[in-house]
């Protein structure tokens, strides 16, 4: 998946930017989720507008990290 998409992901599970969101919501497999949520953590454009947090419920090793939620800022639509 690519940005876009995953924001368009984004919006449908959370309703709105800045929401909180499951991150197995995304309908990605594990292996896919850790590996797509990285690459965007891992890069400086793009993780500002990506916030994960640990809150409960299957959680994933983002960036090496448990995280199960992720939000999104609405900023992000400047790079889009």
């Amino acid at each position: 998946m690519d940005l876009t998409e995953i924001v368009k992901k984004y919006l449908a599970v959370a309703g709105g930017y800045g929401r909180p969101a499951a991150l197995n919501d995304f309908g990605l497999d594990r292996a896919r989720t850790e590996q797509v949520f990285s690459t965007f953590d891992e890069d400086y454009h793009i993780s500002r507008y990506f916030h994960f947090a640990y809150t409960g419920g299957t959680a994933y090793k983002i960036s090496g990290f448990d995280h199960t939620h992720v939000s999104i800022d609405a900023e992000i639509q400047s790079i889009l």
